[in-house]
Protein backbone atom coordinates (compact mmCIF):
# COMPACT_ATOMS: atom_id res chain seq x y z
CA UNK A 1 0.00 0.00 0.00
CA UNK A 2 1.00 3.23 -0.61
CA UNK A 3 0.48 4.52 2.58
CA UNK A 4 2.49 2.14 3.94
CA UNK A 5 5.59 2.79 1.85
CA UNK A 6 5.16 6.54 2.94
CA UNK A 7 4.84 5.41 6.75
CA UNK A 8 7.95 4.30 6.59
CA UNK A 9 9.35 6.86 4.55
CA UNK A 10 9.11 8.98 7.15
CA UNK A 11 10.47 6.68 9.90
CA UNK A 12 13.34 6.52 8.06
CA UNK A 13 13.81 10.05 7.56
CA UNK A 14 12.98 10.94 11.59
CA UNK A 15 13.08 7.70 13.08
CA UNK A 16 9.69 8.44 14.71
CA UNK A 17 6.42 9.74 13.53
CA UNK A 18 3.05 10.57 15.55
CA UNK A 19 -0.50 9.01 15.12
CA UNK A 20 -1.29 12.88 14.93
CA UNK A 21 0.91 13.93 12.44
CA UNK A 22 0.07 10.97 10.04
CA UNK A 23 -3.55 11.61 10.62
CA UNK A 24 -2.54 15.40 8.84
CA UNK A 25 -0.52 14.36 6.31
CA UNK A 26 -2.60 11.32 4.77
CA UNK A 27 -6.14 13.07 5.92
CA UNK A 28 -7.35 9.74 7.23
CA UNK A 29 -8.48 8.86 11.00
CA UNK A 30 -6.28 7.75 13.97
CA UNK A 31 -7.93 4.05 14.14
CA UNK A 32 -6.25 3.83 10.54
CA UNK A 33 -3.35 4.72 11.19
CA UNK A 34 -3.32 2.63 14.09
CA UNK A 35 -4.25 -0.27 12.17
CA UNK A 36 -1.35 0.26 9.73
CA UNK A 37 1.02 0.67 12.48
CA UNK A 38 0.09 -2.22 13.88
CA UNK A 39 0.28 -3.84 10.51
CA UNK A 40 3.74 -2.79 9.77
CA UNK A 41 5.11 -3.79 13.29
CA UNK A 42 3.33 -7.36 12.49
CA UNK A 43 5.78 -7.47 9.37
CA UNK A 44 8.85 -6.14 11.94
CA UNK A 45 9.04 -2.86 10.09
CA UNK A 46 8.60 -0.79 13.30
CA UNK A 47 7.91 -0.76 16.78
CA UNK A 48 4.87 1.10 17.69
CA UNK A 49 5.07 3.87 20.89
CA UNK A 50 2.35 5.06 23.17
CA UNK A 51 0.92 8.02 20.25
CA UNK A 52 3.51 7.00 17.14
CA UNK A 53 5.96 4.59 15.76
CA UNK A 54 9.89 4.17 16.08
CA UNK A 55 12.74 2.32 13.69
CA UNK A 56 14.28 1.11 16.67
CA UNK A 57 13.70 -0.90 19.71
CA UNK A 58 12.36 1.50 22.16
CA UNK A 59 13.36 -0.47 25.45
CA UNK A 60 16.88 -0.28 26.39
CA UNK A 61 18.88 -3.02 28.17
CA UNK A 62 21.34 -1.73 30.69
CA UNK A 63 25.19 -1.78 29.41
CA UNK A 64 28.77 -1.14 31.06
CA UNK A 65 29.69 2.06 31.39
CA UNK A 66 32.91 0.92 29.17
CA UNK A 67 30.66 0.25 26.21
CA UNK A 68 28.76 3.18 26.76
CA UNK A 69 31.74 5.94 26.83
CA UNK A 70 32.82 4.89 23.22
CA UNK A 71 29.22 5.38 21.54
CA UNK A 72 28.59 9.17 20.25
CA UNK A 73 31.76 10.67 21.96
CA UNK A 74 31.57 13.56 19.55
CA UNK A 75 27.88 14.39 19.96
CA UNK A 76 28.35 14.64 23.94
CA UNK A 77 31.55 16.41 23.87
CA UNK A 78 29.40 19.15 21.77
CA UNK A 79 26.57 18.82 24.43
CA UNK A 80 29.44 19.20 27.27
CA UNK A 81 30.50 22.14 25.86
CA UNK A 82 27.28 23.70 25.83
CA UNK A 83 26.12 22.62 29.05
CA UNK A 84 28.95 24.64 30.48
CA UNK A 85 28.69 27.72 29.46
CA UNK A 86 25.66 27.37 32.10
CA UNK A 87 27.73 27.35 34.88
CA UNK A 88 28.95 30.62 36.92
CA UNK A 89 31.53 30.78 39.30
CA UNK A 90 30.13 29.82 43.04
CA UNK A 91 27.34 28.43 41.44
CA UNK A 92 25.99 24.99 43.29
CA UNK A 93 25.58 22.83 40.66
CA UNK A 94 24.63 18.25 40.87
CA UNK A 95 26.10 15.88 38.25
CA UNK A 96 24.16 13.20 37.90
CA UNK A 97 26.05 9.62 36.44
CA UNK A 98 26.50 8.27 32.89
CA UNK A 99 28.98 8.85 29.85
CA UNK A 100 27.87 12.27 28.81
CA UNK A 101 27.93 13.88 33.10
CA UNK A 102 32.03 12.37 32.35
CA UNK A 103 32.38 14.23 29.03
CA UNK A 104 30.71 17.22 31.58
CA UNK A 105 33.29 16.85 33.76
CA UNK A 106 36.03 16.59 31.50
CA UNK A 107 34.77 19.70 29.75
CA UNK A 108 34.76 21.68 32.88
CA UNK A 109 37.59 24.06 33.40
CA UNK A 110 36.21 27.20 35.26
CA UNK A 111 39.38 28.20 37.28
CA UNK A 112 36.86 29.78 39.99
CA UNK A 113 34.84 28.12 42.90
CA UNK A 114 32.47 25.72 42.56
CA UNK A 115 30.44 23.40 44.68
CA UNK A 116 29.53 20.63 43.05
CA UNK A 117 27.48 17.27 44.11
CA UNK A 118 28.08 14.08 41.84
CA UNK A 119 26.47 10.60 42.55
CA UNK A 120 29.05 9.19 39.32
CA UNK A 121 32.44 7.99 40.84
CA UNK A 122 34.12 9.06 37.22
CA UNK A 123 32.96 12.43 37.64
CA UNK A 124 34.57 13.07 40.49
CA UNK A 125 37.69 11.90 39.66
CA UNK A 126 37.74 13.76 36.84
CA UNK A 127 36.85 16.83 39.42
CA UNK A 128 39.53 16.34 41.58
CA UNK A 129 41.91 17.57 38.84
CA UNK A 130 40.93 20.74 39.44
CA UNK A 131 41.61 22.68 42.78
CA UNK A 132 39.07 25.21 42.59
CA UNK A 133 35.81 22.55 43.28
CA UNK A 134 34.51 21.47 46.24
CA UNK A 135 33.44 17.96 45.56
CA UNK A 136 30.72 16.46 46.85
CA UNK A 137 30.70 12.53 46.66
CA UNK A 138 27.18 10.82 47.44
CA UNK A 139 27.55 7.53 49.35
CA UNK A 140 25.71 4.26 48.98
CA UNK A 141 25.53 0.77 46.89
CA UNK A 142 28.43 1.36 43.95
CA UNK A 143 26.20 0.46 40.37
CA UNK A 144 29.41 -1.69 38.83
CA UNK A 145 27.87 -0.61 35.19
CA UNK A 146 27.54 2.85 35.85
CA UNK A 147 30.49 3.53 38.33
CA UNK A 148 27.99 5.36 40.05
CA UNK A 149 26.37 4.87 43.51
CA UNK A 150 22.44 4.51 44.29
CA UNK A 151 20.31 3.74 47.73
CA UNK A 152 19.39 5.16 51.13
CA UNK A 153 22.67 6.84 52.15
CA UNK A 154 22.44 8.83 48.79
CA UNK A 155 18.74 9.56 48.90
CA UNK A 156 18.88 10.94 52.74
CA UNK A 157 21.78 13.43 52.03
CA UNK A 158 20.16 15.01 49.07
CA UNK A 159 17.50 16.03 51.45
CA UNK A 160 19.61 17.96 53.26
CA UNK A 161 21.29 20.21 50.08
CA UNK A 162 19.82 22.23 47.44
CA UNK A 163 21.56 23.30 44.08
CA UNK A 164 20.84 26.07 41.42
CA UNK A 165 21.92 23.69 38.69
CA UNK A 166 20.71 19.77 38.29
CA UNK A 167 22.81 18.12 35.03
CA UNK A 168 21.09 14.91 34.44
CA UNK A 169 22.04 12.09 32.55
CA UNK A 170 18.67 9.79 30.75
CA UNK A 171 18.76 6.17 29.28
CA UNK A 172 15.64 7.72 27.44
CA UNK A 173 13.32 9.76 26.23
CA UNK A 174 9.98 10.15 25.48
CA UNK A 175 7.56 12.69 24.75
CA UNK A 176 4.68 10.87 26.63
CA UNK A 177 6.48 8.62 29.31
CA UNK A 178 9.43 11.52 30.16
CA UNK A 179 12.59 10.59 31.18
CA UNK A 180 14.13 7.21 32.06
CA UNK A 181 17.45 5.14 32.73
CA UNK A 182 17.93 1.42 33.20
CA UNK A 183 18.13 1.02 37.05
CA UNK A 184 15.25 1.84 38.66
CA UNK A 185 17.30 2.67 42.14
CA UNK A 186 18.87 5.51 39.57
CA UNK A 187 15.89 6.03 38.62
CA UNK A 188 14.90 7.11 42.54
CA UNK A 189 17.81 8.57 42.97
CA UNK A 190 17.59 10.87 40.25
CA UNK A 191 14.15 11.85 41.59
CA UNK A 192 15.66 13.11 45.04
CA UNK A 193 18.26 15.29 42.66
CA UNK A 194 15.37 16.89 40.90
CA UNK A 195 13.61 17.49 44.39
CA UNK A 196 16.62 19.72 45.33
CA UNK A 197 17.33 21.62 42.49
CA UNK A 198 15.82 24.80 40.82
CA UNK A 199 16.97 23.91 37.45
CA UNK A 200 16.89 20.72 36.06
CA UNK A 201 18.95 20.68 32.84
CA UNK A 202 19.18 17.14 30.46
CA UNK A 203 22.11 16.00 28.38
CA UNK A 204 21.00 13.09 26.44
CA UNK A 205 22.62 12.62 22.84
CA UNK A 206 20.14 12.23 20.06
CA UNK A 207 20.25 8.20 20.49
CA UNK A 208 18.10 8.29 23.70
CA UNK A 209 15.05 10.07 22.26
CA UNK A 210 11.91 7.47 21.69
CA UNK A 211 13.27 5.28 23.86
CA UNK A 212 12.48 3.93 27.45
CA UNK A 213 14.39 2.37 30.08
CA UNK A 214 12.90 0.13 33.33
CA UNK A 215 13.03 2.89 35.66
CA UNK A 216 10.83 5.74 35.66
CA UNK A 217 13.03 9.04 36.23
CA UNK A 218 10.58 11.71 35.29
CA UNK A 219 7.34 13.81 33.64
CA UNK A 220 8.87 16.13 31.01
CA UNK A 221 7.00 18.48 32.62
CA UNK A 222 10.05 18.53 35.05
CA UNK A 223 12.39 19.54 32.91
CA UNK A 224 13.37 22.74 32.26
CA UNK A 225 16.42 22.58 29.73
CA UNK A 226 17.13 19.47 27.07
CA UNK A 227 20.76 19.80 25.06
CA UNK A 228 21.30 17.21 22.58
CA UNK A 229 22.30 17.49 19.06
CA UNK A 230 20.86 17.76 15.78
CA UNK A 231 20.12 14.39 15.32
CA UNK A 232 16.74 14.44 16.41
CA UNK A 233 14.23 15.40 14.32
CA UNK A 234 12.22 18.68 13.34
CA UNK A 235 9.15 17.08 14.40
CA UNK A 236 10.50 16.10 18.07
CA UNK A 237 12.35 19.41 18.30
CA UNK A 238 8.66 21.49 18.05
CA UNK A 239 6.46 18.96 20.30
CA UNK A 240 9.79 19.43 23.25
CA UNK A 241 9.39 22.77 22.61
CA UNK A 242 5.52 23.14 22.74
CA UNK A 243 6.08 21.48 26.00
CA UNK A 244 7.62 25.03 27.29
CA UNK A 245 11.16 23.24 27.67
CA UNK A 246 13.80 25.21 26.37
CA UNK A 247 15.85 23.26 23.72
CA UNK A 248 19.70 23.33 22.55
CA UNK A 249 20.94 22.03 19.76
CA UNK A 250 24.14 21.49 18.74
Amino acid sequence: MKRHKSILEQLDKDNYVSVQHLCDLFEVSAVTIRKDLKFLEDKGLLFRTHGGATSQNPYIIDRHVSEKEKLNVTEKEAIAKAAVELIKPNDSIMIASGTTMQALAKALTIEEQLNITTSSLNVSLELTKSPYYDILQLGGTVRHSSSSVTGHFSQAVLENISCNLLFLGVDGIDINHGCTTTSLEEAMLNKKMIASAQKVIVLADSSKFNRKGFGKICDLSEIHHIITDSGISDTLAQEIKKLGIQLTLV
